[in-house]
């Protein structure tokens, strides 16, 4: 068998030869192996640099919502959530309908809580949320919250970590309450 086998590869070399030196359509097969991996590391990283952009947009947002309160201009003239997510809310990047705010006023620096507030409940999607201004003295945490609308790539990579697809985005400040005249 083996002598056989050795004859048919004497009398085929040329063949075999001239196969593995053919370049024609190599490129091709090349960049068909490669090009899924390529093309979902690209995605994937897109994505990430959006996901991350609206992240420091936001929080840019957030800071500036803080200085209305931490300046007292928010309680001096009753703005309610939407006046303070009017003026904030960067319009070229968000739904501001879809974007929300969490106020909430503490003892100290200590009892303040900054974790993420829950924007589904059994599947349903909260739509209020605390907005307690404070008054001179207190420390005060201001959070702003949005939905990113995420496209899943390929490969299963996704950022989404909300039940309608998309992805939670939040800003967060936390202060002392300047002594403000009201």
């Amino acid at each position: 068998m083996v002598a056989r086998l050795a004859k048919h590869s004497r009398s085929h070399a040329g063949e075999i030869f001239r196969f593995c030196k053919a370049q024609h359509g190599a490129t091709a097969v090349e960049f068909a192996l490669i090009a899924p991996a390529f093309l979902a590391t690209l995605l994937a990283l897109l994505q990430t640099c959006l996901f991350l952009f609206v992240q420091m947009t936001l929080q840019n947002a957030a800071t500036e919502a803080g200085r209305y309160f931490l300046t007292g201009q928010a309680q001096n003239n009753n703005w309610a959530a939407s006046t303070v997510i009017a003026k904030v809310c960067p319009q070229a990047l968000f739904n501001c309908n879809n974007l929300h705010i969490v106020v909430n006023n503490y003892s100290s620096f200590a009892a303040a809580n900054t974790s993420a507030p829950q924007m589904y409940s059994n599947g349903q999607p909260v739509t209020s949320y605390a907005y307690n201004p404070g008054a001179p003295g207190e420390v005060m945490v201001v959070q702003l919250i949005y939905a990113l609308p995420v496209v899943g790539g390929p490969l299963g990579f996704t950022l989404a970590n909300l039940p309608n697809g998309a992805a939670e985005v939040m800003g967060v400040t936390a202060f002392r309450v300047e002594p403000y005249s009201g």
